[in-house]
């Protein structure tokens, strides 16, 4: 084989080499991503609905300034009443294909929002800059999609924190509305897990609306509270370990340390309430 030859042949090789790169970058050049939603529930016997729309859903390369330009993820109207996400349940938001890489930013518009009272009282809450600007989710760390991968993430409206009551809410009459102030947890699902469990008391009977609080050190990371069956699910637990306490008016505390959270695992704490004694 002379000198031309052998030219050729890397040629042809070199050729294939940079062909066979190129298809394997087309075909990893997006992920999946899905979004859900859940809600960090809050206890009260007078407010049947936390309804919120959802008119537009943004996300933020990484790389890109403050200005954007926005991926839209999704412009479909979309209406939740909050109270029914809680305990496990999500609803989805996003499931479709982007492009691969680093993302740093969420940006949820809310069109509306109101509380409905169970006595039929309706309160529409105003959106501050929530329909014209989009709220901000910090995504950090960032969300890192991969080429030909999923990557979810879950948005945890908190109602206690984001419907502010306004007045005294022992009476109906006493409520003088809600402030909206919305507040939004995301959890990177590949780094976070969950936690279960079922709260019993005497004769293993179930205790509803226990509340179920995780702690780091001094502060809450997160609560929830127990159904009719005596069971709750908190989602999106970035891995660690907490301390988990369980608290019902008339019944004793109980604070259990060092509950460990594995990464995309379900860990199950279960807790027996004794009841205080009431003495004349």
């Amino acid at each position: 084989m002379d000198g031309k030859q052998l030219i050729a042949v890397i040629a042809i090789v070199m050729s294939g080499l940079f062909m066979a790169c190129s298809n394997d970058d087309g075909n990893a050049s997006t992920g999946t991503l899905k979004i859900n939603l859940t809600d960090a529930p809050f206890p009260t016997d007078m407010v049947s609905e936390a309804n919120v729309t959802i008119s537009k859903i943004e996300i933020r390369n990484a790389d890109e300034s403050e200005e954007g330009p926005y991926t839209v993820l999704s412009e479909e109207e979309m209406s939740f009443n909050l109270l029914d996400l809680t305990n496990g349940v999500t609803a989805g938001l996003v499931d479709l294909e982007i492009e691969a890489g680093e993302y740093d930013l969420i940006r949820l518009y809310v069109s509306e929002s109101g509380i409905v009272l169970k006595d039929g009282t309706e309160h529409t809450l105003k959106v501050p800059s929530g329909e014209q600007t989009g709220i901000k989710i910090f995504l950090d760390p960032s969300l890192v999609v991969k080429g030909g991968l999923t990557s979810e993430l879950l948005l945890d409206m908190d109602v206690s924190q984001s419907f502010v009551l306004k007045g005294d809410i022992s009476t109906p009459a006493g409520i003088n509305g809600f402030n909206f102030k919305p507040t939004i947890k995301a959890s990177n699902m590949s780094t976070a897990g969950r936690l279960e469990g079922i709260v019993t008391g005497a004769e293993e009977a179930a205790i509803e609306g226990v509340q179920v609080s995780l702690m780091m050190g001094e502060e809450v990371y997160t609560t929830s509270f127990t159904d009719e069956a005596g069971a709750y699910a908190v989602l999106g637990v970035e891995a660690g370990s907490y301390a988990v306490t369980f608290e019902k008016e008339g019944y004793e505390k109980v604070v259990i340390e060092d509950v460990v959270i594995d990464a995309a695992n379900k860990t199950m704490q279960d807790a027996k309430l004794t009841a205080i004694e009431v003495t004349e």
